[in-house]
């Protein structure tokens, strides 16, 4: 959104104009007062250690309108001052406005467990093979960061795939509302943030969200082999589309992993089939990308274009990235955990030994709650199993998942520090040349910190 008329502003939140200024909108709308540019919006949104309406009137120096709950200080008289009741209220009504003026546009509404991030940048490499598309940017996925993804969005945009986060219940349909998708992604429901929801379940049904929000002409996309499949099935008006089963009418053939990537022949039901070659191994991302060559398929994109959009695909920094340095090979996973994700990476980087050793160094995994001490004991029991040759975990969360790496495998030391630092200090102690080494933890642990102290030429701010 570069340029609304104010009026249109004022229309969209339900505000009342209590100051109007000369300026028109041309640079569309930020929440952070150091990003207003000439002709943007200023919205003020407020929270538990800020408040922007405190801001508002420096922003008003260049914005052509502030969106504010509360009048404060002087603002400059070429600004619009919009006053709203509630400016959170205000940024969805704007973005859900907003949407109604894109269309028509193709929408993919995306959540899961894990795997969004990898699944929606795949699926914007598919589609970006036949359409003008855009997706989610860094981690905008929750009640701020939807709307806001909305908002960033041009007329002209053909696709867009949402992806929707969610770790409390009745947050996702706010989202749907926004987004209306007439595609929807699950990922997985696995055990993330069982701390809030309490049991998978819950969280199965806070997801299906996604699935009753869409309209009949629609496609719900899942996992065939996920537990809750028949779940999601039931809780859609549109047509339920499984992928990865044996009988799937998306599915991977021939699969084959190494180092750099892994191929397959895909499958798809009336289509033919065409070999695939990702840029990241791991079963987990085969998985990924049939969700992401199913959306695909059903947006009209031809076999070659997926196949295409596929091997191309950059997935974002953090996500089982795989190089080669100073004669190891780092396996940088940093961006987030959870039981799930966490057994998928050690399965793949075990997969990856060869002559290799592995050694896994490993954080914490948040959001647990009571099931927190058990999921960390059975990551252990999980690496250990593998027969890695060392694992490291920082944090005392994670005591548990060295006592039952310790219990499991004799042969595996494990070795508990306190901050990622201490890690690398160790780490220094057990590396030999020609190890495969594992970076994961949850987005809190900061295991980049380790590996970027062992590996600096990875640090993309060095």
């Amino acid at each position: 959104m570069q340029s609304i008329a104010i009026s249109d502003l004022i229309s969209a939140t339900a505000g009342q104009a209590v100051a109007t200024g000369s300026r028109t909108i041309t640079a569309g709308l930020t929440t952070d007062s150091r990003n207003v540019v000439p002709g943007s919006i200023f919205l003020a949104l407020s929270g538990e250690r800020f408040d922007g309406n405190t801001f508002a009137a420096a922003a008003s120096e260049n914005a052509a309108a502030v969106v504010v709950s509360r009048l404060e200080g002087d603002y400059h008289p070429d600004c619009t001052v919009v006053l709203v009741p509630d400016t959170l209220t205000a940024l969805q009504e704007l973005a859900l406005w907003w949407r109604g003026q894109l269309a028509p546009l193709h929408v993919v509404g995306l959540t899961g467990s894990s795997g969004k991030t990898s699944t929606k940048d795949m699926c914007l490499s598919v589609l970006s093979q036949h359409f003008n598309a855009i997706a989610t940017k860094g981690n905008l996925n929750n009640h701020i960061g939807t709307p806001l993804s909305i908002l960033s969005a041009e007329k002209g945009t053909e696709a867009a795939i949402w992806e929707m986060g969610m770790n409390h219940a009745g947050e996702l349909a706010p989202l749907c509302r926004m987004t209306q998708p007439r595609i929807g992604i699950i990922t997985t429901i696995g055990s993330a943030h069982l701390e809030f929801l309490g049991s998978r379940e819950a969280i199965a049904e806070e997801k299906c969200t996604v699935a009753r929000a869409l309209p009949e002409d629609g496609y719900m996309i899942y996992p065939a082999t996920d537990d809750f499949a028949a779940t999601i099935a039931a809780s859609t008006k549109g047509t339920p589309l499984p992928v990865g089963g044996c009988d799937s009418p998306v599915r991977a053939l021939n699969v084959r992993t190494t180092a750099s990537g892994t191929s397959y022949d895909l499958h798809i039901e009336g289509a033919g089939e065409v070999r695939v070659n990702l840029p990241v191994p791991g079963a987990h991302m085969v998985s990924n990308s049939l969700l992401a060559a199913a959306a695909g398929w059903k947006l009209g994109c031809t076999l070659q274009q997926i196949a295409d959009g596929l091997s191309t695909s950059t997935l974002t920094r953090g996500r089982l990235s795989c190089k080669e340095v100073d004669g190891f090979t780092v396996v940088d996973d940093t961006y987030n955990a959870n039981p799930e994700s966490m057994k998928a990476a050690l399965h793949t980087v075990s997969a990856l030994r060869g002559p290799k050793r592995c050694i896994a160094v490993l954080g914490k995994m948040g959001e647990l709650g009571e099931g927190g001490i058990a999921a960390h004991a059975e990551i252990g029991m999980c690496a250990a199993g593998l027969g890695y040759a060392a694992v490291v975990v920082v944090g005392p969360e994670c005591a548990e998942t060295l006592a039952l790496c310790e219990a499991a495998a004799e042969s595996t030391p494990a070795i508990l520090v306190s901050t990622p630092d201490e890690a690398a200090t160790a780490l220094r102690h057990l590396m030999e040349p020609g190890d495969a080494l594992l970076f994961k933890g949850s987005r809190s642990a900061g295991m980049e910190r380790t590996m970027y102290e062992l590996f600096p030429t990875l640090n993309p701010t060095k």
